[in-house]
């Protein structure tokens, strides 16, 4: 199958006062395309860092990461945001919404960079995908910390990206919340056929990925295929 991220002897140092930091080192893997693969590892471990790299969000060391097809170390920053705009969707832990915008304005913005003609329909499909059709002229802080994820995660596919990358997804949600939301996460990315990547803590949810990556002090320690029922 065809590879959408390749990963190659990565190393990321940074620079501590007169010290060196290593927090990722000789870090060599491959996803493929339309899979879902979890990484995994303990506070400090280096995952938010890896998908930083992986994603184009900031420059790598040494090493090589392919990412839809581009060699992302040779791109300077406008173009790492023009393949970030055009291929990748991305979750955070902390939401990210934008406090001036409604739910609706919010997942309309990526779709309007596009220059999409019917961005606010497209939006507005989105949401009720995601149950909040009825929610569309809210504002963030008129919502539960549960719907601000679930406009977060209209926003992620809005741009039908080929590849989503997601940190802590349930990082700021109780329980049950957390299992809607996944479950919500899984079915629309299903439905587009987007490779998901998806750094967490959580064991279970890491479990229910195709592939886990696991890190321990900038380290792969752990590199397996699940067995999905």
């Amino acid at each position: 199958m065809t590879k959408i991220l390749n990963v190659h002897n990565l190393r990321k140092t940074y620079t501590s006062g007169s010290k060196n930091l290593t927090v990722l080192d000789d870090i060599s893997f491959s996803i493929e395309a339309g899979s879902s693969f979890a990484i995994v590892g303990p506070s400090g471990s280096g995952k938010t860092t890896l998908l930083g790299l992986c994603a184009g969000l900031d420059q790598i060391d040494e090493g090589t990461i392919s990412l839809c097809g581009e060699d992302v170390s040779t791109l300077n920053e406008d173009q790492r945001a023009l393949l970030r705009n055009e291929k990748v969707g991305f979750i955070f832990q902390d939401f990210q919404l934008l406090p001036t915008l409604t739910a609706l304005e919010n997942v309309s913005v990526p779709l309007e960079l596009q220059g999409a003609k019917n961005a606010a329909k497209d939006a507005m499909d989105l949401l009720e995908k995601v149950g909040l059709g009825n929610r569309h002229d809210h504002y963030p802080s008129q919502l539960s910390g549960g719907e601000q994820q679930r406009v977060a995660l209209a926003r992620a596919f809005s741009n039908k990206p080929s590849i989503l990358f997601a940190d802590e997804p349930t990082g700021n949600l109780d329980e049950e919340t957390g299992e809607k939301v996944i479950k919500l996460l899984f079915d629309l990315n299903k439905e587009m056929g987007t490779t998901l990547v998806i750094v967490t803590h959580d064991l279970d949810l890491a479990n229910l990925n195709q592939h886990v990556l696991r890190l321990k002090g900038g380290k792969i320690v752990i590199d397996e295929t699940m067995a999905i029922s």
